[in-house]
């Protein structure tokens, strides 16, 4: 029987009770956001086969994107909300599990009701992953949250890059049939977190003593937590869009090769892995708030490149793009936790799973916009995002209560 994992600091403890950083630690949980985002990452690039063998139009190939951005995404609060009442541990094993599952099965059924519940069994999968992977993380960063949070999240940027170019790699090599193989991941971090558990169990700081929670949220919380959402509803919008819209527009619009189409998501991707990794010390060192708005504002002006650019220019165009965009997403879910201190998986679920979630839920109206008007109407609507979330940004007190141009200054 698996032991208990450590402990997390109950509500309302100080941030500077928090245990040592803890590089071991946060590789596994980093290995096990890899793994079970691959499976995420990968359903856009397969979505135009899908959209093949089950003759779909792109609003209903959408809407299996939509199943998915509900289950795995917006539905992240309550599995928050479940782990902040009661520790949880094997939500880490078991999601990842089902992550793998849902998705390796799908080139089974013949159905698009079946295919639906498979992506709603995977998306719960990542769903449960998520928020107690973001909270036992938050507790092993030390007096770097931002570049210790990065580590952890690096792992699900790379499994986004890897994912479409994996996923596209195998069933043009073996066809549709071999996706089964892409469980085989899963199935592996299943055995290493299980041959890891003592150790990170043994993993266990001094006990801590948390001060009563506050009866009420300090002055602004919720005008601030608001507009953080809806930036990352607009970030998100526009990674979303970017994976899904350039496989339809490089393999519907202009006939070329699926690989290629993975292989430009896996550049927009990869340039996120980069992103987080250097983008995190520099907001520790300039402030939260301060990168936020200028990464959102370098991504208004790149966007224009990304509907140009050509041959080898478009990987370094998306590369860049992708590292500017999501080099604040490590960075917005600490704004998060700092907001909501008491309430760690809540606030881990609202970022990495309500708003990056709902910012998914626009997809279904691009796939409108490609029905009514064509795949190149639907990228340009996405250059309209990052100014909306730089907007959003700029409004925002924080932290709460406070001048926006005001940051609390980084710990060390």
């Amino acid at each position: 029987m698996l032991a208990p994992l450590p402990q997390h600091s109950p509500p309302g403890v100080d941030v500077k009770t928090k245990r040592a950083f803890n590089l071991r630690v946060l590789l596994l949980l980093s290995t096990g956001h890899l793994v079970t985002d691959i499976y995420q990452g990968a359903l856009p690039g397969l979505l135009p086969l899908l959209k093949d063998k089950l003759d779909l139009t792109y609003a209903a190939a959408g809407t299996i994107l939509l199943a998915s951005n509900l289950t795995s995404s917006v539905v992240q609060p309550l599995f928050g909300f479940l782990s902040d009442k009661r520790e949880k541990p094997l939500l880490l094993p078991v999601g990842c599990l089902f992550a793998g599952l849902g998705f390796s099965l799908l080139s089974l059924p013949g159905s698009y009701g079946a295919v639906l519940c498979l992506v709603a069994l995977s998306g719960l999968g990542v769903a449960s992953y998520h928020p107690e992977g973001y909270k036992t993380a938050s507790y092993f960063t030390g007096t770097r949250p931002a570049a210790g949070m990065s580590l952890f999240s690096v792992g699900g940027n790379l499994g986004f890059a890897v994912g479409p170019a994996l996923c596209l790699w195998l069933v043009s090599r073996w066809g549709l049939s071999a996706l089964p193989a892409m469980a085989i991941p899963s199935l592996l971090f299943v055995a290493l977190i299980g041959w890891e558990w003592r150790r990170l169990a043994a993993h266990r700081g001094p006990k801590e003593v948390a001060e009563a929670p506050g009866a009420k949220l300090p002055p602004g919380t919720r005008p601030a937590l608001a507009l953080l959402i809806a930036t990352v509803v607009m970030r998100s919008w526009t990674h979303i869009g970017l994976m899904t819209y350039i496989p339809f527009h490089i393999i519907d619009h202009l006939q070329g090769d699926p690989v290629r189409a993975g292989q430009l998501v896996s550049a927009l991707l990869l340039g996120g892995v980069v992103g987080t990794l250097g983008g995190s010390p520099l907001a520790d060192r300039w402030g939260h708030r301060r990168y936020l708005l200028l990464s959102l504002g370098a991504t208004s002006v790149l966007f224009p490149l990304v509907l140009v650019a050509r041959g080898p220019a478009a990987f370094l165009v998306l590369g860049t793009f992708g590292a500017v965009l999501i080099s604040t997403f490590t960075v917005t879910i600490v704004m998060a936790q700092r907001l909501l201190p008491d309430n760690l998986g809540v606030a881990s679920g609202l970022m990495v799973g309500f708003a990056i979630g709902t910012g998914g839920l626009g997809v279904t109206l691009l796939g409108a916009i490609a029905d009514r008007f064509g795949v190149p109407a639907a990228l340009n609507a996405i250059g309209a995002l990052p100014p909306l979330g730089l907007l959003f940004s700029a409004l925002m007190r924080y932290p709460a209560g406070q001048s926006a141009a005001v940051e609390v200054p980084p710990a060390g």
